[in-house]
């Protein structure tokens, strides 16, 4: 257990010689962060606007190339659907140019993510009265959800928030060791056991840990893969139970962590953990490095799920809260002005 602040007093040596990349300085701002991350999605939507924007009127037959083009952008069918009969409303059968129709397309689609644009509450500016906020967070391997605490707590510690890290996904020895990197980033402790060892337990440990230093947040990690979907969902069910004996509310927030990268098959992963652990919000990462960006939108326009951050790089300053109309504006390769 480490203190507040301080150095962790053991930690390994894969941690110590941290190898977490090294972050690196912001661009421009925070659009530009965005526009550059969303690069590969935008691209594939502006090099098929280029193709179908031959004609100078929107017909019905550049519209539904339109909503083939978004389609192919993982907005899946329902969402293109709804974004082609907003722009059918506002341009059909009159002159438009490119930069015309991206502008209404973003507005389309800007309408679809806006009312799920959500801060986390934990990290709101006037955060709920009961403390220490618990966050759990949950979602498949490889989705990011170690970095994407990591980031958090870098966000919590700018913002003075005292904070407890739970490394919750025991089955995974680099997970521990990245978390723990982090916790000492930030001079937060992190409750760590040895791979293997039993996440309910460490996560009311964290939480006990948390009520004892006064401390404003707590958020855990857990593992992401088991050996069956039961197992999995039965050992995040135990989790919840442990921290329950401390704080009947706990956990606050539940919050999924998503990859970009797997398309449509987010829908299906924010299905089956919504049903079990009750999720209360997402997180998107890795927007950076697929051509799939579209699938936040087939998720904002499926589900009532808030959407609170984005993760479209590696340091902590690219986990940005969610911003629907920069998001829709990058997405189809519109720029700052």
């Amino acid at each position: 257990m480490f203190g507040f602040g301080k150095k962790p007093d053991k930690i390994s040596a894969a941690a110590a010689a941290d190898p977490i990349a090294k972050e690196q300085a912001p661009p421009k701002n925070l659009f530009a962060r965005l526009f550059d991350g969303l690069k590969k999605s935008s691209s594939k939507i502006a090099e098929g606007l280029g193709a179908v924007l031959t004609k100078r009127k929107l017909d019905q037959a550049t519209l539904d190339e339109l909503e083939d083009l978004l389609i192919s952008a993982d907005l899946g069918a329902p969402a293109a659907r709804r974004v082609i009969a907003a722009v059918k409303a506002e341009r059909f059968d009159k002159e438009a140019t490119s930069d015309e129709i991206k502008q209404s397309l973003a507005a389309a689609i800007a309408a679809i993510l806006a009312p799920r644009a959500a801060p986390l509450r934990a990290l709101a500016a006037d955060p709920p009265p009961n403390a220490p906020r618990v966050v759990l967070f949950v979602g498949v391997n490889g989705s990011g959800k170690t970095t994407t605490i990591g980031k958090i707590a870098s966000h919590a510690a700018k913002d003075g928030r005292q904070t407890v890290l739970a490394a919750g996904d025991t089955f995974r020895a680099a997970a521990i060791e990245q978390l723990q990197v982090w916790g000492a980033r930030a001079g937060f402790p992190v409750i760590a056991r040895a791979p293997g060892a039993d996440p309910a337990g460490l996560a009311f440990e964290a939480l006990e840990t948390a009520q004892k230093t006064d401390a404003s947040l707590v958020l855990i990690d857990t593992a992401g893969r088991l050996q069956n979907k039961t197992q999995l969902m039965d050992e995040l069910a135990k989790i919840i139970r442990a921290l329950r004996k401390l704080d009947p509310a706990a956990p606050h927030d539940v919050v999924l962590v998503l990859d970009a990268t797997v398309g449509q098959n987010a829908l299906s992963q924010l299905a089956a953990f919504s049903e079990t652990a009750g999720v209360t919000g997402l997180v998107m990462t890795k927007l950076d490095g697929t051509a799939k960006g579209g699938v936040l939108v087939a998720i904002a326009d499926a589900h009532t799920t808030p959407i609170h951050y984005i993760g479209i790089g590696e340091s902590a300053e690219d986990l940005q809260v969610f911003d629907a109309q920069a998001f829709a504006r990058a997405l189809v390769g519109l720029d700052e002005s």
